[in-house]
C-alpha cells in the first residue's frame, strides 16, 4: 500500500499527461485542413487532365484510323471496278471464242460436203471411162464425138468448181484455226486476268474489314476513355464542392466562435443562417422550422430557397418575416453598406434602381460576406456581397 501523498503525487502525474494528451489531439483537430484537401482536390484536376489528354490522343488515332479506313475503301472500290471490267472482258473473250468454233464448225462441215461431192465426182468420171481407151470413147461414146466432147467440158466445169471450193475450204480453216489460236489466247489471258482481279478484290476487301475491326476496337477504347474521363471529372467536382462546405463551415464555425458574439437578433440570425451550410437549394423551400421539401422543380429536394432562409433565420432570433423578398425588404429600416451588421438582410435585383426587381435575398454576416440559398443545384453557402445586382440592405425590427 502506498503512502497517501505519494498516491496524491501519482495521480496528478497521471491526469497531467492526460491532459497533455486531449490538448494534443485538440490542436491536432484544428490545425487539420478541412475535408477534402487542397491537395486531394490538386490531385483530382491532374488526374482528369491526364484522362482528358488520352482521350485527346484517342481521338487522334481514330482520326488516323478512319482515314485509312476511306483509303481502304476506296481501293476496295477500285479493285471491284477492276474485276467487273475483267468479267466483262471475260464475256467478250467467251463469245469471241464461242464464235470462232462456230465458224470453225462450218468450214468443218463444208469440207466434208465437198469431200462427198468429190467422192461422187470420182466415181462418176470413172464410170464414164470404164471399159474403153480414150479413142473409143469418142467414137463410139454416147452421143459419139459430140457427146464426148459435152462430157469433157462438163468434166472440165465440175473439176474447176470442185478446186475452188476445195481451196475456200482450205483458207476457211486457215483463217478459222488462226481465229481459234487467238480466241484461246485472249480467253486464256482474260481467265488469269480475271483471278488476279478476284484476288486483288477480296485482298482490298479483307483490309477494309481488318481496319473497321481496328477503327471499331479505337472506339471502344475511346468510349472507355471518355467514360474514365466523366468519372474523374465527377470526382474533381465532388472533390471541389465537398472542399468548399467544408471550408464554408469551418468558416462559419469560425465566425460563430469570433466574430459572431452576443446575443443581438441580427448575431443570433446569422448564426442559425451559418448553421444550415451546405443544405440543397429548394425551390419554395424552408420554413420557420427549417428547411422543407419545396413545390414545382424543388418538389423532390429538402432544404432553402433564398427568402426561406431569411424568415427560418429571423424566426430565430423571435421577427416573422414573410417567404417573400418583397416584403422582406420593408421588413425595417434600410442601411447603408457602410453600416451593415451581421443578421442584415442584403438584397439583389435586376434593376439597382427599382426594388420591385428584387430577386434574392441573403444573412449579412460581416466582413463584406453573406449566408445565401443561391440556385437550384447550388447549396447554402457563404459568398460575398459585392457583385452585380447589390441593391441595398434591411435590418429587420419585428
Amino acid at each position: 500500500m502506498l503512502p497517501p501523498q505519494k498516491r496524491r503525487k501519482i495521480c496528478l502525474a497521471v491526469m497531467s499527461a492526460s491532459a497533455a494528451v486531449v490538448l494534443a489531439i485538440l490542436a491536432g483537430s484544428a490545425g487539420a485542413e478541412p475535408g477534402p484537401s487542397a491537395r486531394d482536390v490538386a490531385k483530382s484536376r491532374q488526374v482528369v487532365r491526364d484522362r482528358a489528354d488520352a482521350v485527346g490522343r484517342i481521338k487522334a488515332r481514330l482520326a488516323q484510323a478512319d482515314g485509312e479506313l476511306d483509303r481502304l475503301a476506296n481501293s476496295a472500290e477500285i479493285a471491284m471496278e477492276r474485276y467487273n471490267g475483267e468479267l466483262v472482258r471475260l464475256d467478250h473473250a467467251r463469245q469471241t471464242y464461242q464464235a470462232t468454233q462456230r465458224r470453225l464448225l462450218l468450214s468443218e462441215q463444208n469440207y466434208e460436203q465437198i469431200r462427198a461431192e468429190m467422192a461422187v465426182f470420182a466415181a462418176e468420171a470413172y464410170r464414164m471411162n470404164t471399159g474403153f481407151n480414150g479413142l473409143s470413147a469418142v467414137v463410139s461414146g454416147e452421143g459419139g464425138p459430140q457427146g464426148f466432147l459435152d462430157r469433157a467440158s462438163l468434166v472440165e466445169v465440175l473439176a474447176g468448181r470442185q478446186t475452188e471450193a476445195v481451196q475456200r475450204m482450205h483458207a476457211a480453216k486457215v483463217v478459222a484455226d488462226l481465229f481459234r489460236g487467238q480466241a484461246q489466247t485472249a480467253l486464256h489471258a482474260e481467265q488469269t486476268a480475271t483471278l488476279a482481279a478476284e484476288a486483288a478484290k477480296r485482298a482490298a476487301e479483307g483490309a477494309v474489314v481488318q481496319q473497321r475491326s481496328a477503327v471499331k476496337g479505337i472506339e471502344l477504347a475511346k468510349a472507355e476513355l471518355v467514360k474514365q474521363l466523366g468519372q474523374a471529372q465527377a470526382h474533381a467536382a465532388d472533390l471541389r464542392r465537398r472542399r468548399e462546405v467544408a471550408l464554408e463551415q469551418a468558416r462559419a464555425r469560425s465566425l460563430q466562435a469570433g466574430s459572431l458574439p452576443g446575443s443581438s437578433r441580427g448575431a443570433i440570425a446569422a448564426r442559425a443562417a451559418l448553421s444550415w451550410l451546405g443544405t440543397p437549394y429548394s425551390w419554395g423551400g424552408g420554413t420557420t422550422s427549417g428547411p422543407t421539401y419545396g413545390v414545382d422543380q424543388g418538389s423532390g429536394t429538402r432544404g432553402f430557397d433564398c427568402s426561406g432562409l431569411a424568415l427560418y433565420a429571423w424566426n430565430r432570433a423571435g421577427i416573422q418575416l414573410d417567404h417573400w423578398t418583397g416584403t422582406q425588404w420593408n421588413s425595417g429600416p434600410h442601411i447603408p453598406s457602410s453600416a451593415l451588421r451581421p443578421g442584415d438582410l442584403v438584397f439583389f435585383a435586376s434593376d439597382t434602381g427599382d426594388p420591385d426587381t428584387i430577386h434574392h435575398v441573403g444573412i449579412y454576416i460581416g466582413g463584406g460576406q453573406m449566408v445565401e440559398a443561391p440556385y437550384t443545384g447550388g447549396r447554402v453557402r457563404v459568398s460575398t456581397i459585392w457583385r452585380n445586382g447589390f441593391i441595398g440592405a434591411t435590418r429587420p425590427a419585428g
